[in-house]
């Protein structure tokens, strides 16, 4: 127990502590003999503009200062230093990080000025380059924050929003938490925010909700365009936070809020509390009271979905999370931390919300106050960068003691690939316990319910994010020891446009959850090199857009006439290329069955008109199909992966099949046999070509 939780609770001064040399100093700046000099500093001459961010006293210090330099408004340099207290109301620090152009000054000393009234509190920074004194300012106080923050409550008709709790009204809390009503504008407050409550109160109608009284995150994006008083399509300190009484259509009772705002030009603007969620189920048998048991999760979930604003991760998820390198070192995980941004019912708390509660102070952990105060602006600001942009990668070195190992690996011996090709990948989850496991049978072809960060190296990470969602029954699948399962899964391209585009070297990972436990793949490192020529530095002005990057995904479409249109110009140009074959297999699916396309100009009183059946193309089904799969078989193997190679091949000879060509599909599961077998497939898979070898050979 620090000193600041004894003090919280009017400890006697009689009562012996063991107090470190940092604990003495907290406590000494922490007194009422002198205000506290932490907040926001400026410095401002004609159109440069320098702020500073000290943090060394006050609630919850991180002994750190960063600043920024502009040029007419424009960010110059971010700098981040480490603080050591030298003397009293001195401080010098390594300069550990900077970001925009080159700062050439290595180190810094703050010598502050403390005076009665804070406004008049100044520090000056001599900033070191090679240990000599090459720059000084002195800085004016500004603020005790360091940043803006403006906050809206809404609310669903019917439905009180809860934004504050009383610490003690559950005996379930630690014995030195102070007796207080906290707010959510308190909690940002004490994490370093000055909070402005708008005045905009609006009630939502439940009819926005549409026929099925349920919010999409498409219809929660829209009612915060109509109703947030300040919504703006621009960066700005400013959330959205929306109290409901209707549940999720996406995820129902399962789930309790969601920062939703990933729609649309600026995120991480938007959250939902869904009130009539888990987080309102009954409270266990031995809490003393079940209604503050509710009020306490759904006050707890307000604040969680508000961290995801500032880009926050989850507390076990910091290898997706804050998206810069943190001056202590790097950024790690906190599965065990006892911060809004963790779960209540983790792995960590043996999934007993109790145990989380017994010991949370409502807080935020230094490493995510760290962060919040003093990363880069457009990092933290809500509307600024994208969530799930600039997230750093981590190894999970803790892996040992799961159930399950994920692997995501490619078809070749290098993970080199040609400029255009569609990076296809392949999923292995192996159960490395001792039991037979149980897990949901689609789990690997689940992207809606994983997560995949691919990085290029100097750029931004991003996640891929599939163009469809599947409502697909739930079956489960047994694993035994030792056994794995298998599935492709296709990296290039989502919704969130090509994610694997330029030359130059990648770093992709996977994470899927089972059973309440996340489960990271090892981090994929590929290389894509440069076009050859001319004609493919010229097809690639065309050949990454949308229409295209949805056409593969989906295997092919009639509809998309212009992206087909590229792909044939991708047959005849770049057919020595591996992108040809991808090209290839998206032109043959569609024109091997009857195709129905809606059109949607004829009226929509008469169904049967809007929808139009365009007849299969055999024969050039069938031509696509070869050039494809049975003329370059290894290439295509390697290229296709052998899972997507295998099921290819089984569509093309059902497609043979069809045409009453049972002979020419038997001989293609031949094909099939011998490339798979060289290329050291497992048996049982070999097995099964072979039998559907002889179920053609049977028809014959």
């Amino acid at each position: 127990m620090n000193y600041q939780h004894k003090h919280s609770v009017g400890k006697c001064s009689s009562e012996k502590y063991s107090i470190t040399k940092t604990d003495l100093n907290k406590k000494i700046i922490n007194s009422s003999i002198a205000p506290a000099v932490s907040g926001l500093y400026e410095w401002s001459e004609q159109q440069l503009h320098e702020e500073l961010r000290l943090d060394v006293d006050g609630r919850y210090p991180q002994m750190i200062a960063s600043g920024t330099v502009n040029i007419n408004q424009a960010l110059i340099v971010h700098w981040i230093a480490n603080l050591t207290l030298i003397s009293q109301d001195t401080w010098s620090g390594i300069i550990k990080n900077q970001y925009g152009q080159a700062f050439p000054y290595t180190n810094v000393r703050i010598e502050v000025t403390r005076e009665l009234f804070p406004g008049q509190h100044t520090a000056k920074i001599i900033f070191f380059a090679g240990g000599d004194s090459d720059r000084t300012r002195l800085f004016r106080y500004k603020s005790p924050f360091f940043h803006p923050l403006e906050l809206e409550f809404d609310t669903e008709e019917g439905t009180v929003p809860v934004t504050t709790f009383e610490t003690h009204s559950l005996d379930n809390r630690p014995a030195f938490l102070p007796n207080e009503t906290l707010s959510i504008s308190e909690i940002f407050k004490r994490a370093g925010f000055d909070v402005k409550i708008s005045t905009g109160n609006n009630t939502v109608p439940q009819a926005d909700t549409g026929v099925d009284k349920k919010w999409s995150y498409q219809e929660l994006h829209d009612a915060m365009q109509v109703y947030w008083s300040h919504f703006d399509n621009k960066p700005q300190w400013a959330i959205w936070t929306f109290f409901a009484a209707s549940e999720s259509m996406e995820d129902g009772h399962q789930l309790g809020g969601i920062m939703f705002d990933d729609i649309g030009p600026n995120h991480r603007q938007g959250t939902a509390i869904f009130n009539n969620s888990f987080i309102s189920d009954p409270a266990p048998s031995d809490i003393n009271d079940s209604n503050a048991w509710t009020k306490r999760m759904r006050f707890w979930c307000a604040i969680h979905e508000l961290g995801h604003t500032f880009n926050l991760a989850h507390s076990w998820q910091k290898h997706l999370g804050n998206p810069w390198i943190p001056p202590n070192g790097d950024l790690k995980s906190e599965p065990e931390a006892l911060s809004f941004m963790n779960y209540p019912f983790n792995q960590a708390f043996n999934r007993n919300p109790k145990n989380f509660f017994e010991k949370f102070e409502y807080r935020f952990s230094d490493q995510e106050l760290l962060f919040m105060r003093h990363a880069p602006e457009k990092f933290i600001q809500m509307g600024n960068s994208n969530w799930f942009e600039d997230h750093a990668f981590e190894q999970k070195k803790d892996q040992a003691n799961s159930q399950f190992k994920l692997e995501l690996k490619v078809n070749r011996e290098n993970a080199l690939f040609q400029f255009q090709e569609p990076v296809t990948g392949y999923l292995k989850l192996t159960n490395v316990s001792n039991e037979p496991q149980l897990v949901k049978e689609k789990i690997l072809s689940d992207l809606n319910g994983m997560t995949v960060i691919i990085k290029k190296d100097e750029k931004h990470t991003q996640q891929l994010l599939p163009y469809a969602k599947y409502c697909r029954k739930l079956e489960k699948k047994i694993i035994m020891p030792g056994d794995s399962i298998y599935e492709s899964i296709f990296l290039s391209v989502g919704k969130n446009g090509w994610l694997i585009d330029d030359p130059g070297h990648y770093t992709i990972q996977a994470i899927i959850q089972i059973n309440g436990e996340n489960i990271r793949s090892n981090p994929l490192k590929i290389r894509v090199t440069p076009p050859t020529g001319y004609d493919q530095e010229y097809l690639a002005q065309d050949f990454f857009s949308d229409d295209v990057g949805r056409i593969l995904a989906f295997d092919g479409s009639r509809f998309l006439k212009s992206g087909n249109n590229i792909l044939h110009e991708v047959t005849e140009k770049l057919s020595d290329r591996a992108v040809s074959l991808h090209a290839h297999i998206a032109l043959a699916r569609p024109l091997s069955y009857n195709y129905k396309i809606m059109n949607f100009e004829r009226k929509a009183e008469d169904l049967s008109s809007q929808i139009t059946i365009l007849p299969a193309q055999p024969e050039e089904a069938r031509n696509h199909f070869a050039a494809a799969l049975t003329e370059r078989q290894q290439l295509a193997a390697q290229t296709l992966s052998h899972v997507d190679y295998k099921e290819y091949m089984e569509s093309y000879s059902n497609f043979l099949s069809n045409l009453g060509e049972d002979k020419e599909a038997a001989r293609i599961q031949s094909v099939l046999y011998h490339t798979l077998s060289e290329r050291n497939v497992l048996d049982r898979v070999l097995h099964d070509i072979k039998n559907r070898q002889a179920y053609y050979e049977e028809k014959l």
